[in-house]
């Protein structure tokens, strides 16, 4: 048998010896009573003998604690105290409350329950640790939500941990931090999602952007995304034309879905529809200068204003048969129209490359043909048999 053995069956033996016939149950009122944890006892302070202070735990059954265990004042007589049993001197049992701390504080702690830990150190693995005397210890993948490259950076720090793991038998505890932090972030985004309901408006930061939208952080925890077709009325290719990253946004919430795992969010729906006044804006015979958008094989779309698009008919490209829009134009081509339709509320908008007159706009014939009016509107040509030919002389002298 080892010193080490020997020295813990004659502390067994001292304990049993001064706890013959006392009932732990008896040391202890009723409205102190609380779930038994081997080697406490609760005794009652009866007096101070030097550095000592001696401690009753049961009839003819005294205990000495070193009075150094207790900080400030040492108690007063008739407090009670709970003590764990070190061994014996003489006649006299050594007892000790921090050691009884300690024990309280293991038989109290359940896996799951939070603790105030302090860090001491680090080791390869993570970070050392302690919950009162008791030694902790936190990996480092649990040290928060995500890597902390300088662990030492947590060191002297005091942080409340979640227990995840009890090992009595080596006396030691792991934490984690990252199960306290995921816990709080949880309950921060339940509560973000009380804000949250089609139609809300929205401050919030890009973050990331993908070809199809752009992922707004709402804050809490909570990200929803700005789909490409709803960042603005104009037409955008990608959501870098319309945003950057860390950009401030004001956005409008479309859906929540899947218990608010996806969030659908609109920026376009905060502005102004430009399909409101557009048929005030552009009544029909309107000419203006527009950019071409989009190609297809039946005609080309055509940007009135950002946000409304009108479509040019092949049928209305120009003179000589055009089979497909694109044997005649290209995106990003400026062209003279005439506006020939508006359904503003069926958001369509058909467009003509020709005047009133069928003549091409921009030509030499249309110039003319506005002459033409403009001499008929001045009452100077009345004949129905006046030759064509003469209204042209006459326009030409008249704007000569």
């Amino acid at each position: 048998m080892t010193e080490s053995n020997e020295e813990e069956l004659r502390l067994e033996e001292a304990i049993e010896q001064s706890l013959k016939g006392v009932r732990l149950q008896d040391l202890e009122p009723d409205e102190e009573k609380r779930r038994d944890t081997p080697g406490l006892v609760l005794g009652t302070v009866v007096g101070i003998s030097g550095s000592d202070v001696i401690v009753e735990l049961g009839p003819r059954s005294q205990g000495a604690v070193s009075i150094d265990e207790f900080e400030g004042e040492p108690p007063k007589v008739g407090t009670k105290l709970r003590v764990s049993i070190r061994g014996k001197e003489d006649d006299l049992l050594l007892l000790s409350v921090r050691e009884a701390k300690v024990l309280a504080a293991w038989d109290e702690m359940e896996e799951g329950s939070h603790v105030k830990v302090h860090f001491i150190g680090i080791n390869k693995g993570g970070l050392e640790g302690k919950i009162g005397q008791i030694a902790a210890f936190m990996p480092a993948s649990q040290a928060a939500l995500h890597r902390i490259d300088d662990l030492a950076t947590l060191a002297g720090q005091t942080l409340v941990c979640s227990v995840v793991e009890i090992n009595r038998e080596r006396k030691r505890v792991v934490v984690s931090r990252r199960a306290v932090l995921e816990a709080e972030a949880e309950e921060a985004r339940a509560e973000g999602m009380t804000r949250l309901s089609p139609g809300s408006t929205l401050r919030g930061k890009v973050v990331r952007m993908e070809s199809f939208g752009a992922f707004v952080d709402l804050g809490h925890g909570i990200e929803g995304m700005v789909h490409v077709s709803n960042l603005s009325h104009a037409r955008v290719g990608h959501p870098s034309e319309k945003v950057k990253i860390g950009q401030e946004v004001e956005v409008q919430v479309l859906e929540v879905s899947e218990g608010g795992r996806r969030i659908g969010l609109g920026m376009k729906q905060l502005e102004a529809d430009p399909w409101m006044d557009v048929a005030q804006r552009f009544p029909i015979d309107t000419v203006f200068t527009g950019k071409v958008r989009r190609l297809t094989d039946f005609g080309a779309f055509v940007e009135l204003v950002p946000g409304v698009e009108g479509l040019l008919h092949v049928s209305q490209l120009g003179p000589g048969h055009v089979r497909h829009a694109k044997d005649a134009l290209r995106v990003g081509q400026e062209l003279t129209l005439r506006v020939t339709k508006m359904d503003a509320a069926a958001r369509r908008v058909s467009l003509s490359r020709y005047d009133t007159r069928g003549a091409l706009l921009g030509s030499e014939e249309a110039a003319d043909a506005g002459m033409i009016n403009e001499v008929l509107q001045q009452g100077q040509v009345t004949p129905l048999s006046t030759n064509l030919g003469d209204l042209f002389k006459r326009a030409l002298k008249k704007n000569g």
